[in-house]
């Protein structure tokens, strides 16, 4: 997933640079998504702006874990999100506060990797304290970002290629959608300038090479089994706990509901048991009284001596 302002070069990236030059060595089965919310950050108030991709990010979560709760699991399709590219404006000075919020936002939900984008426009050393301002800022307001681990039993030379891309976040990125002549037969993919070629895949240019080496090639299964082991089953957890607290509040209505309903029903019964008692000593009143009666009537002259 590819997020960031209008303009920033997302679907450059997404599209072109990382579906080409994979190695035929290795085969690929992806399913991805490239979400890129129409005007985002261009309106004068951008309040809640991020819901449409934090409702996405869900919304998968929620078919994986559906998935899950099936009779049967034989099949189970991941389409989670396992990477979020964070374009960042190449301003030259620091986090804009809807970056802040935006990335707040998304990283209890996605592995968030901050990119700046055309960092063509800044000088090396414009670019170096610009990436510095940006880790301050992701310090200071405690967003967790992707940082790709390291393991004790990792050979040197894993544990130095690990460290170069650490060194590298945020990533510097070049936009370039057309290969560019250098001549000989030699085409390279750039951007070309009156002083000069920018490569995309130069190291000494941009940080894309790393890039696509840590989203392809080195840290592709890290990035998986931290979504599911970690930011999935936190949402897994919190979604179960809110259906339990949902289900505890319909049973505790519906014996709010049976409770009243018996209630009602014992008041009926009642009312009906004082009627028919009521009507039982009526008749047996009456009864006495016919009795009485009867015993009260004298008897007729001649007819006992």
């Amino acid at each position: 997933m590819v997020v960031g302002e209008s303009g920033l070069g997302k679907s450059t990236l997404a599209g072109k640079e990382l579906t080409t030059d994979t190695p035929s060595t290795v085969e690929i089965q992806a399913i991805s998504a490239d979400i890129e919310e129409n005007g985002f950050g261009d309106f004068i108030n951008n309040e809640e702006c991020w819901s449409p991709i934090l409702e996405n990010i869900e919304a998968r979560f929620d078919a994986f874990l559906d998935q899950e709760n099936r009779v049967n699991r034989k099949r189970i399709v991941d389409t989670r999100v396992h990477a979020c590219l964070y374009f960042i404006a190449p301003t030259g000075h620091a986090l804009k506060p809807i970056d802040v919020e935006f990335m707040k936002k998304l990283a209890g939900r996605v592995n968030l990797i901050p990119v700046i984008a055309k960092s063509d426009t800044m000088t090396e050393e414009e670019l170096k304290n610009f990436k510095q301002r940006i880790l301050n800022d992701i310090s200071a307001h405690k967003i967790n970002i992707y940082q790709p681990p390291t393991y004790e039993n990792d050979d040197p030379e894993t544990i130095q290629e690990n460290k170069e891309i650490v060194s590298r976040i945020p990533f510097a990125v070049v936009g370039a959608d057309r290969d560019i002549d250098v001549g000989a037969g030699r085409k390279i993919r750039g951007r070309k300038y009156p002083w000069g070629i920018i490569e995309v895949d130069n190291e000494d240019h941009c940080d894309f090479v790393k890039l696509r080496q840590m989203l392809i090639r080195t840290h592709m299964e890290e990035l998986k089994e931290f979504t599911n082991e970690v930011l999935y089953e936190s949402y897994r957890t919190k979604k179960l706990a809110e259906l339990g607290a949902k289900m505890a509040k319909m049973e505790a209505e519906m014996k709010a509901v049976f409770d009243a309903k018996v209630a009602e029903k014992e008041a009926k019964l009642r009312q009906v048991e004082e009627e028919l008692l009521a009507r039982h000593r009526e008749m047996k009143e009456q009864l006495a009284a016919k009795n009485k009666a009867k015993t009260a009537v004298p008897a007729k002259k001649g007819f006992f001596k």
